[in-house]
């Protein structure tokens, strides 16, 4: 099945990206992915950060641009120009949502604040996104996902015990500030609809962060004491991690007794394991860790991976390879989920996650060109003609 792309949820839904970098970006691309008409504004001559971030994919995108900025067009005005910030104003004007991330006081102090804006567009949804809470004591500090990652207790999750806190290997908190963000903001879309009234969302990277914490968080505050770090095994359930075949790693999740039974008979032909009393349950697992891993080590070393994945899944435990970034975007599962798509003037984005009605949400429009829609954009949101924008372009307040 193919989507028609006037019958997506969000078709017709107009949304301004003030947005740079990551958090917001990604809220707004959501929101593309769902069919809203997305116009990034960006500056005209640098664009967004993340243009000179990664990788050069296309003469003027990088990887890290592609990856937040698909199904959307790009307009390059200058908003410390007044005429620029006017244009911007007058989109604010009749957009249904706005994302912004400036410094907390910045999008006021250019008259793009929420209170200005609604004043003139009662139905708008202002999104903003910031580092922390814009009525506490740090509002005016600016969010980076690593810091966050430090101060919210994240890194404390990840890594070996006895060895150092580690990041995630992608910008984690950003990446889902701006997936609550976007969340909220269909939210709102929704109750619009029944109240005819805009809202503000307001999104903290370190809010986001603690909720990532999740149950590691309840657990500590639980106990008392921080939660120790277990790295690619799990703090509770025994098997269940990252192993090494004889010829590379594997994931294996053992879930239950019952599986551990078959495990241990069916897969390592080793039967005492599971008389073991030390091993018997998975709570004598847990208990005696220690003891456990070294024995079960020393087991899957004398198989190959694909034998062990075979013999695991003709028993029904959870399992897979793990395999390289490339090798994993490249392979045959992803390639039959249609999880890849490239464009036709070059540039490789992933698809969106989303399936309706048994078909994937398309990808519409490859990440823009910078300022590549600006004169669409001014016609068809402003009314402005060709001559009026070779104007604001021979005066450098758009590109």
């Amino acid at each position: 099945m193919l989507f028609d792309p006037d019958d997506l949820p969000l078709t017709g839904i107009r949304v301004l990206d003030l947005s740079r970098v990551l958090a917001g970006p990604w809220c707004a691309q959501v929101l593309g992915d769902f069919g809203a008409d997305v116009v990034k504004v960006e500056h005209p001559e640098r664009g967004d950060d993340t243009r000179d971030w990664g990788v050069r994919t296309t003469p003027g995108n990088t990887s890290y641009f592609d990856s937040v900025n698909r199904n959307k067009r790009s307009i390059g005005v200058d908003l410390a120009d007044p005429e620029g910030l006017a244009l911007v104003k007058a989109m604010a004007r009749d957009s249904d949502v706005l994302v912004q991330n400036f410094k907390t006081g910045g999008a006021d102090r250019l008259g793009l604040g929420y209170d200005a804006l609604s004043a003139e567009n009662p139905g708008l949804i202002y999104c903003s996104v910031a580092g922390y809470a814009s009525d506490g004591s740090e509002a005016t500090r600016p969010g980076y996902d690593l810091v966050v990652q430090g101060e919210s207790g994240v890194m404390a999750l990840n890594g070996e015990q006895g060895g150092p806190p580690l990041k995630f290997g992608v910008a984690a908190v950003d990446l889902f500030t701006g997936q609550y963000a976007a969340q909220a903001v269909i939210a709102a879309l929704y109750q619009r609809e029944r109240t005819g009234k805009g809202r503000r969302i307001d999104l903290a990277l370190f809010d986001s962060g603690v909720s990532l914490t999740s149950y590691y968080g309840l657990e500590s505050l639980a106990q008392g004491f921080d939660s120790q770090r277990y790295g690619n095994a799990h703090p509770s359930i025994v098997p269940y991690g990252v192993f090494e075949a004889g010829d590379g790693p594997l994931v294996i999740t053992v879930g239950n007794n019952g599986q551990y039974r078959r495990f241990c008979e069916q897969v390592l032909n080793r039967p005492d394991l599971c008389a073991d009393p030390r091993f018997a349950t998975n709570l004598d697992r847990s208990k005696n860790r220690a003891a456990f891993v070294p024995v079960l080590d020393a087991e899957l070393a004398k198989w190959t991976r694909r034998d062990l994945i075979a013999r695991l899944r003709e028993c029904g435990i959870p399992c897979g390879e793990v395999t390289g970034l490339r090798e994993a975007l490249l392979g045959d599962r992803a390639k039959e989920a249609g999880l890849i798509v490239s464009g036709e003037a070059g540039g490789t984005v992933i698809a969106p996650t989303y399936r309706l009605d048994g078909a994937r949400l398309p990808v519409r429009r490859m990440p823009p060109d910078l300022g590549g829609s600006t004169a669409e954009i001014l016609e068809e949101r402003l009314g402005l003609g060709p001559a009026e924008c070779e104007a604001l372009k021979a005066k450098g307040v758009v590109r």
